[in-house]
Formats: C-alpha cells, structure tokens, sequence
C-alpha cells in the first residue's frame, strides 16, 4: 500500500482519524494529508501535551501500519537509531563453531559469517526503512543534538543508509515520518526545510470537549464540560510550569468518573488535582484559585 494514495482527501483523512479517536481540525488534516500526499516528513511543534504524538499513533492506526517510534534524548547517536550487532549471540556462533571446526574455518570467511543478517538488530530508523510503509515517528527531536539532526537529514533526504558490512539499504516505499518537538531549542532550517511544518496549539474549549465525548464517552456531559473549562482556566495562567495537556483532561475527566462524581466542586478538584498537575508549585497555584476557576 502507498501512504500517498489512501486518501483521496484532507476530509477523507480526517473522517479516519476521527474514527480511531483523533479530532485534527482543517488546518492539521491539510497539512498531514499533504505530507502523505507529497512524501515528505511532517514536523509538528507545539507545547507538550496538545497530541503531536497522538497523530503518528492515529495515523499509523487509521491505516494499518506498523508504528515505529524513536524517541530522542540527549547524547542518541546515529548507532542507536540504526542498527547493532548481537556480539553475545556472535560470540557464541564462533564458540560453537571452533567446538564443531577446530578452528579451521578461514578467516575473512568467518567474518562474513558473524556480519550476516541474523546477528543484525535493527534499530528504529534502519526498521522503519525495512519494514516500510511503516509510520516512523521521530519524538521530541529537539532534545537530540546537531549532529545527530544532520543524520536525520541525511536519511529524510535519500531513504536509504549504508552498512559498511552489508551495503546500502533502501526502503521500497518511503515511511511516514511524523517529527515532534517541544521546542526546547530550536531546529536548524535544513531539517525545517526537508519537512512540512504545523504549529499545535491547546484545542479551544468546544474541540476538548469533543475530545473528551468521543475519547471518554462514560463520562457524563455536565461533568466533561465542567474538567475542560476548569482546564482552560488552568491553562490561562501563564505562569504554571507545565499546564495540563489534553492527556490530563482524559485522565481528570476519567478519574472523577471512577469517584462517582457528577459535579466537580473545590474539594474534590483539589482532592484529585494530582491527575492534571504534576508539579507542587503548579498545584498549590491552582489550589488557591479553585473558587474562581470552578465558577460557571
């Protein structure tokens, strides 16, 4: 199957998204489709929790491909995002080779022995390009450093790396490749220019609460309406650390569910704050503007 051809449209895409869960407005169904579309790269940024990961997965889900997924931090080299080698497992084919042999067996012939595919781990970049079509997705690309941007650039640009012990490798139809940052630094304009580019933003309040109906359907609609605004008003103050995502409405939403609650009141918003903020300064923040924030 070509990703490039699987919907005819930015609507078409949407309707699937939405059927796997994912709500993407006009703007992110036009830009993903056009990724599909025109093969390239979509780099989505945004603050952490507004769904950029969430749309690889839907992705990958809404059209049956493999997710794989590269999670990038600080120090990753290309190695780990390539492939390896099983030397336990080589070193234990020698052994039992010179339990077999004696040792007879010609060198350069066993070096190519130990360097054949078995003994290959692939690891996520190098599955991705075997294993395609596959969504592969690149998250939270930002915390990786310039070197290892220039690798992934290189492979965006070609869909093709070499291993020095089995040559080239080549994939027949290129991955979708969705790269997420949460913008801790900012990318070079080489990587930017290879991809497609979306800012996500929070969803305003009548699309969480969308969210919350098709994604939490169990909780009931006073009370889904009640953990968004409460939400919102969270995320207003721009001082707060981390304000919750869209993640921590589902969680919020769900949990008081599970408690029973049909209306959320001061006490058991600050009884469950921990589900939304994770951070002490935030909840004592928020702690102290409850009455107001849970004011209709």
């Amino acid at each position: 199957m070509d990703p490039r051809t699987t919907f005819a449209s930015a609507d078409d895409l949407a309707g699937a998204l939405g059927g796997v869960g994912y709500l993407a407005d006009d703007a992110l169904a036009t830009v993903t489709w056009l990724s599909l579309r025109l093969g390239r790269p979509l780099l989505m940024e945004g603050e952490p929790g507004t769904g950029k990961t969430a749309l690889a997965e839907a992705l990958a889900e809404s059209m049956d491909l493999p997710l794989i997924r590269l999670q990038c931090y600080e120090g990753i080299d290309a190695s780990q995002a390539l492939y390896d080698w099983d030397f336990p497992r080589q070193i234990l084919h020698v052994r039992a080779l010179e339990a077999v042999e004696g040792g007879a067996r010609d060198v350069r012939e066993l070096e190519e022995d130990l360097f054949d595919e078995r003994f290959l781990l692939s690891r996520p970049v190098l599955r991705a390009l075997r294993e395609a079509p596959a969504v592969l997705l690149v998250d939270e690309v930002d915390r990786a450093d310039d070197e290892f941007e220039a690798f992934l650039l290189e492979v965006l640009s070609t869909w093709q790396v070499t291993i020095p012990e089995l040559g080239p490798i080549q994939a027949a139809t290129p991955p979708v490749v969705v790269l997420t940052s949460n913008r801790t630094r900012e990318l070079h304009d080489a990587l930017k220019r290879r991809c497609l580019y979306h800012w996500l933003e929070h969803p305003g309040i009548e699309r969480e609460l969308e969210i919350v109906r098709t994604r939490a359907p169990e909780v009931p609609e006073a009370l889904a309406a009640q953990v968004v605004r409460a939400v919102h008003a969270i995320r207003s103050d721009h001082e707060m650390l981390k304000p919750p995502g869209v993640a921590e409405t589902l969680d919020w939403a769900r949990a008081l569910h599970e408690l029973g609650t049909r209306t959320l009141d001061t006490a058991t918003a600050a009884a469950t704050l921990g589900v939304a903020v994770k951070y002490r300064e935030d909840a004592e923040r928020v702690k102290k503007a409850l009455d107001v924030m849970l004011t209709p």
